[in-house]
């Protein structure tokens, strides 16, 4: 299910890895990747990342109030390649797509699916993932996905599963007055086993996650939506754009990003 966002200061050029005054040369296969000094972010040194830490397995908060899941992990070893600290904003998914246009956070990753819409205010970075829609019934509902337009519908606000759930039938939609928009998906959830709602859309695994933690929930067979999750970063950084890319390019290369995804969901 999941997922709209200027930023201006200056970071200087990180040493390469391993050098330094006595240091020996560093091998070849690990060379770090410079933040460019035209990569401008919000605080000197840091990486500033806006989430909604409600969408697990993506991000969430642990009990002793620390961040983890696959955005966090991917944002971490992208600020250590680009030799920043990680700074994590936990804000609504609404505030924190609007972080980076407001200048609050330098990137956002929340299981953000990259839509023409938000590319008209927010630049991204490659993909690093690929996010799948899916639709979450009572068991022994008579939902399916040929009749949803005719069902109670509950999504998180903002997220592509609201918006393309809540348009018209015309565009493929069901319409606004099927759709319900919660807060985060725990609260949709909730609705469903309330008996408020028929189904909740969200992408597949925190659905999975959410059946998982509640009896009596499945998951309709089959793909409601696929996209691309991608870094959002501030309109016009192309230098940050440049530099979180090929950072990515080396995780995929030396097997980092397989290795975040793989901790935290199953390869069954």
């Amino acid at each position: 299910m999941k997922k709209l966002f200027a930023v201006i200061l200056t970071v200087a050029m990180v040493a390469a890895l391993f050098a330094g005054c006595g240091a020996k040369e560093a091998p070849a296969t690990e060379a770090p990747t410079a933040a460019p000094a035209a990569a401008m972010t919000v605080t000197p040194g840091k990486l500033t990342m806006a989430t909604s830490a409600d969408f697990p397995p993506y991000e969430f908060t642990n009990d002793d109030g620390s961040f983890a899941g696959i955005d966090i992990d991917i944002a971490q070893a992208v600020a250590e390649k680009l030799g920043m600290e990680l700074e994590v904003l936990d804000l609504g998914f609404d505030a924190a797509l609007l972080a980076v246009q407001n200048g609050k956070s330098d990137i956002v990753l929340a299981g953000v699916s990259v839509t023409e819409d938000r590319q008209l205010v927010m630049d991204f970075s490659d993909s690093y993932a690929t996010g799948i829609q899916k639709v979450i019934i009572k068991e022994g509902s008579d939902v399916t996905m040929d009749n949803l337009g005719e069902k109670m519908i509950g999504c998180q606000k903002a997220t592509t599963g609201y918006i393309y759930a809540s348009d018209t039938p015309e565009n493929g939609g069901y319409g606004e007055d099927h759709v319900i928009a919660y807060e985060d998906g725990a609260t949709a959830v909730q609705a469903l086993l309330n008996g408020q709602i028929d189904c909740v859309i969200i992408d597949g695994a925190p659905a999975e996650a959410f059946v998982d933690a509640n009896p009596g929930l499945a998951m309709l067979d089959g793909t409601w939506v696929e996209e691309s999750y991608a870094i959002g970063i501030a309109k016009g950084n192309a230098a940050l754009v440049e530099a979180v890319n090929a950072a990515l390019a080396q995780l995929k290369a030396d097997g980092t990003l397989d290795a975040i995804v793989a901790k935290y969901i199953s390869a069954e």
